[in-house]
């Protein structure tokens, strides 16, 4: 009886799920494509992961054809075909993605590089950049777990820096109309601004805010953006060079004359291309010019070439008495010495940590601040 029961409630239970299957065959069918569509994705994830471009491509296509709304997908493959240089699929893969996923900041975001910097598409990329500041997210905040706060103020901050680059871009394009150019220049300092505010630690928006100033012609604020890049970032030359090229524009030749021989420096240090290292030497030796005129310059540089004379002097007085010491010791003489953050290996300087340190100190320092910030006071 026992069996003749369960058999009877089995053939029940297969009956209501045929029934059901009858009546909603749509939405079985979608739930079948969905794990089809899961699976080729996952292959596609893995093709990409092993950057194996063509396959992911295959994979995330079949994967989509079944289910398309697998924002992450979109996302993924319009990023493949940024690689490919197909920007139209590109911008078609974004939309997609942050159509099935209005919150996917990410991909707005990219949609707006690829067609402000890529296509000229600025009206778009304004608008994607507009949608993220305006977008309301839940903040989660759960203490030594997780919290979405910084993200959020990182993608706004994001998004009004991509707005300010925008803007200037429109500039750029703006041909000889200088008061269309200064309305949108105008447009991009504002946005520039309100990233730092949410993000003032940023080099490149203070750097590019600093360029948008300059064009402008507030050189006091340009000064006052450059010289806070640097200390940011003071291995980054493109600061240390255009506050050469204000400086120069303001006709203080000294300080012109040093930022460019650090951004010369920087360049040839980091082996960019020929181009840039000429340029930059044109420059610098323009400054150069204007510099030997000057009369207090003359004095200034004598007065560090007598000290530099002075500190090879002693230096080298240190030195022999070390290396007599040594001798004294155990009758041979060294192959190399050290003094305070410099090694002496065989007559050639060898970098250490002291020096490292003291050369990045000397490269974030910006002397000619007082020109632009009247109450700055030097620190001793």
């Amino acid at each position: 009886m026992k069996k003749l029961l369960s058999a009877l409630f089995s053939l029940f239970v297969i009956a209501v799920i045929a029934i059901a299957v009858y009546f909603n065959q749509q939405f079985c069918l979608t739930q079948v494509n969905k794990v089809k569509g899961m699976y080729y994705v996952y292959k596609g994830d893995k093709a990409y992961h092993n950057m194996k471009m063509q396959k992911a491509i295959k994979y995330y296509n079949k994967g989509l054809a079944f289910y398309p709304q697998h924002y992450g997908a979109w996302y993924n493959l319009g990023n493949i075909y940024v690689a490919y240089e197909d920007y139209q699929s590109a911008l078609n893969s974004y939309s997609e993605a942050f159509k099935h996923n209005p919150k996917m900041m990410i991909a707005r975001m990219n949609y707006g590089i690829i067609s402000s910097e890529k296509l000229g598409d600025f009206d778009s990329a304004l608008n994607q950049y507009q949608q993220v500041i305006e977008t309301k997210r839940k903040l989660i905040s759960i203490p030594y777990v997780y919290s979405n706060k910084v993200s959020y103020k990182e993608n706004k901050a994001i998004a009004y820096y991509n707005i300010g680059v925008t803007y200037r871009l429109k500039s750029l394009y703006s041909n000889d109309d200088w008061e269309l150019k200064r309305q949108y220049l105008s447009k991009a300092i504002d946005s520039y601004e309100k990233s730092i505010e949410i993000y003032p630690d940023s080099y490149d928006t203070q750097y590019n805010l600093g360029v948008a100033y300059h064009t402008v012609g507030d050189y006091e604020r340009a000064g006052m953006c450059y010289c806070k890049a640097i200390n940011l970032a003071p291995m980054n030359y493109e600061a240390h060079y255009n506050l050469a090229i204000l400086l120069r524009k303001m006709r203080h030749y000294k300080e012109a004359y040093d930022e460019i021989d650090k951004a010369l420096t920087l360049i040839t240090a980091l082996d960019e291309n020929d181009a840039v290292q000429r340029y930059v030497t044109i420059v610098l030796n323009d400054i150069t010019r204007n510099v030997y005129l000057n009369e207090e310059y003359k004095r200034y540089l004598q007065s560090i070439l007598d000290e530099e004379k002075r500190k090879i002097a002693q230096h080298m007085a240190k030195s022999d008495k070390e290396i007599s010491a040594k001798e004294d010791k155990d009758g041979k003489t060294p192959d190399s010495i050290t003094s305070v953050g410099i090694n002496f290996v065989n007559g050639k300087i060898v970098a250490t940590e002291e020096l490292d340190q003291a050369m990045l100190e000397n490269f974030g320092q910006c002397p000619s601040i007082s020109y632009f910030d009247p109450n700055h006071v030097e620190e001793d």
